[in-house]
């Protein structure tokens, strides 16, 4: 499973999510989708993004977790 740390970065950088959500061009509702993990797939164009405006690589955000069974 892959995890999007959105979050943790966010508050790393002491942004708030409507504030990258503008930066980036993102709906707040879909921002949300991300950072809860509901999301099933991510554009690279908005990883991109997030990382330009975070200042960080998809190693800081994105993390594995291999599926319990």
């Amino acid at each position: 499973m892959i995890i999007l740390n959105l979050d943790v970065m966010l508050a790393k950088r002491k942004m708030r999510s409507n504030e990258l959500a503008e930066r980036i061009g993102l709906t707040q509702a879909n921002l949300s989708i991300l950072k809860t993990g509901k999301a099933k797939a991510i554009r690279l164009s908005t990883l991109d993004a997030i990382c330009r405006e975070l200042d960080c690589t998809p190693g800081d955000i994105l993390e594995y977790k291999p599926d319990e069974e």
